[in-house]
């Protein structure tokens, strides 16, 4: 065994984080259905813990992304007893910029962009969307109308 391979397996024996095709410092929690051809870069955190969370094929999520289902800031404050969980989806093709939050209840359409730093509050985002800032703004259809003028070829 090589001392990569040593150091991953010391690392998730000293950490809750689960062995994982994507990088050894990705945090997948509960049971989330995760397409082809997916890119899950290290320091992401994949939340569906008593929930579903559904991430299509040929999806890139950068550095350091939370996919979390759960808000506990209610019961935190004593103002419910439970942790509110909610499914999230993101279809096939979809860019997740780095430091963006996806909170639950969040459904992407197919071919968008979360641009780095944007937190995507519960509520569906139409297909070929730009989504930035915080609170977010989504720009529906932007890369449907300018696809012509993205395409490199």
């Amino acid at each position: 065994m090589n001392d990569y391979e040593n150091y991953k397996k010391l690392f998730h024996k000293l950490t809750s984080f689960k062995e994982n095709p994507y990088h050894p410092f990705v945090w997948i929690l509960g049971e989330p259905t995760i397409g082809n051809n997916v890119y899950i870069g290290g320091f992401s955190e994949i939340n569906g813990q008593g929930a579903s969370i559904l991430i299509g094929d040929n999806c890139d999520i950068a550095s350091f992304v939370s996919i979390n289902c759960a808000d506990s800031h209610l019961k935190c404050i004593e103002l419910s007893e439970n942790i509110v969980r909610k499914d999230i989806i993101l279809e096939d093709h979809i860019f997740i910029g780095s430091h963006s939050v996806i909170k639950g209840g969040a459904h992407i359409g197919h071919h968008s962009v979360i641009a780095a730093g944007t937190v995507v509050n519960a509520g569906y985002v139409p297909p070929y969307s730009l989504v930035v800032g915080n609170p977010m703004v989504i720009k529906a259809g932007y890369y449907e109308k300018n696809k012509d003028d993205n395409d490199p070829s």
